[in-house]
């Protein structure tokens, strides 16, 4: 386990060893052009200085909604250095959201993007809310100020004397069942993360370039962006907008990046357009996938074309990153990998026991960079985090080889003719027909209460959405599942519901299936 004793500040430890090391050299690249680590450094520093001269304090918090650029870089560290607490928000929350989270987390500060500003002006006047904005971007003439008129200061602010377990900053859940939570995390966290994950088991360097689809506002994104590039000194790319099939092929080849981080959707979308790189056609050596389990077809269509594997693995916001993955050069794709080293793991059956080698289980995590409550949340923190584990939520099959293999969420689980069935494996068998580029599978009750397994597929275009179809799907995948688990039913669809970051919301296909039935119909 990383240990830091006496006063550590995250700024200043991912700043201060690029100062040391690299200052000349290019740290990030986005929109409005290249910023080396001595860039970052002075940019942070007079973003903070800025924050004081606001009149925040130490341990004063911020929210941070910002497209992906510099401003989010020198906010984010600029507010750590000097004690604020920044909490990264998502840029596309609703108007409701930003203000319960304004309200819940009592911050004093905003610093926006433009685009934000509307939404942002709406939650503030549901809640009431008084606090500073500052704007990175063009001002909408409203109250508040201009980043780039605020961080003029010439001289370095003090950095605030932390320690390694004081709070540095928060990250927000994406609330997509209920209320977001708050997870504070620690100083000591990021470069953990970096140093166990992305340095030690991903293999990361100082020559790479970096790409990360998802946001920085994400858990996922600010590792992969932010944090583990200026821990090892490597080079992120920062792209603000919508990432689609066709922006990664361009940022790809436009940058020459080493390492592309993805989401299994992103993936799924990739391999089924002309966009995905051909071998050969830019300088990708290794992926990233998390978000949820990558399905087993995606990533050995990517890796043939691309001649790069996917490194798949899970994390949480709670967790801040990753915590059980694949290794470079071992990956099998159908798995989910093994832990991280420094992070423990243990499944547990619906009776509390352990499941060994064959068996299906909840599994729980433990490791240095858990977040230590979930803020204004002492009923979900304690139904969250027992006796030093956090309770994920998510089922997985620990294989004969060692390897653990995701099921879904515990809540997305089936129980066909008495036996579990993951829709994750169900999912998989469609997304090898070559008519087929996305499916969820989720159970509904017939007429005398069985459940039947059910499949939302949206089909190549082109392809003939038709009983045909469904009976052709239905025999391919009877092949290759036990009889049990086969899809007896099927829905043709133009897209599935995801969440902000990509997930499938099988619950929403759930209470759409359950609004269609009526008392003793089948829910079909």
């Amino acid at each position: 386990m990383i240990i830091r004793t006496g006063p550590y500040n995250a700024a200043v430890d991912l700043i201060g060893r690029n100062l040391e090391a690299r200052p000349d050299k290019t740290a990030f690249i986005d929109e409005a052009g290249a910023y080396s680590y001595r860039e970052v450094a002075e940019r942070a520093d007079r973003t903070g200085a800025a924050l004081l001269r606001l009149g925040l304090q130490p341990g004063s918090r911020m929210v941070l909604c910002v497209l992906d650029g510099i401003d989010f870089v020198a906010a984010f560290l600029g507010a750590i250095k000097v004690g604020i607490v920044p909490i990264a928000l998502n840029t596309v929350f609703t108007a409701e959201d930003y203000a319960y989270i304004l309200s819940d987390s009592e911050a004093r500060a905003a610093v926006l993007s433009s685009s934000v500003l509307p939404q942002f002006r709406n939650a503030a006047q549901q809640c009431g809310w008084r606090g500073v904005i500052i704007v990175s971007g063009e001002s909408d003439g409203g109250p508040g100020h201009r980043l780039a008129e605020l961080a003029t200061a010439t001289a370095a602010p003090d950095a605030h004397p932390s320690t390694a377990e004081d709070i540095a900053f928060w990250l927000y859940s994406s609330g997509s069942t209920g209320r977001p939570k708050g997870a504070p995390h620690r100083h000591l966290s990021p470069v953990t993360t970096a140093e166990l994950f992305a340095r030690d088991t991903f293999g990361l360097r100082e020559d790479d370039v970096v790409f990360s689809a998802a946001k920085l506002f994400f858990a996922y994104g600010i590792g992969n962006a932010l944090t583990f590039p200026m821990t090892v000194g490597a080079t992120a790319v920062l792209y603000p907008g919508r990432v689609t099939p066709e922006i990664v092929q361009q940022i790809l080849v436009r940058h020459a990046v080493t390492v592309f981080c993805g989401v299994p959707t992103l993936y799924g979308a990739l391999v089924s357009s002309p966009y995905a790189p051909a071998k050969g056609s830019c300088a990708l050596r290794v992926c990233m996938s998390a978000g949820e389990a990558l399905p087993e077809e995606i990533g050995r269509v990517w890796s043939e074309h691309t001649g790069a594997e996917i490194i798949d693995g899970i994390g949480s916001t709670e967790m801040l990153h990753i915590y059980v993955s694949n290794r470079p050069g071992e990956v099998r794709y159908g798995a989910t990998g093994k832990p991280v080293p420094g992070y423990d793991v243990k499944l547990v059956d619906e009776d509390g026991e352990s499941v060994g080698p064959g068996g299906i289980g909840e599994l729980y995590v433990r490791g240095p960079t858990m977040t230590p409550y979930y803020w204004n949340q002492p009923e979900k923190t304690s139904a969250t985090f027992i006796d030093g584990w956090m309770k994920t939520g998510d089922k997985f099959l620990l294989r004969d080889d060692g390897l653990l293999a995701h099921c879904g969420r515990a809540d997305d689980m089936l129980k066909v003719s008495g036996i579990w069935v993951s829709p994750a494996e169900v999912e998989n068998a469609l997304l090898s027909h070559e008519d087929v580029v996305e499916a969820a599978v989720i159970g509904v009750t017939d007429g005398a209460g069985l459940v039947k397994t059910k499949a939302f597929v949206v089909p190549k275009p082109g392809v003939a959405r038709d009983e045909a179809l469904a009976q052709k799907l239905k025999a391919f995948t009877k092949e290759r599942l036990a009889p049990y688990k086969y899809p007896r039913l099927f829905e043709f669809v133009d897209a599935l519901p995801k969440t902000a970051t990509g997930k499938l919301r099988r619950h929403v296909l759930r209470d759409q299936e359950a609004g269609k039935a009526g008392p003793g119909d089948p829910a079909t």
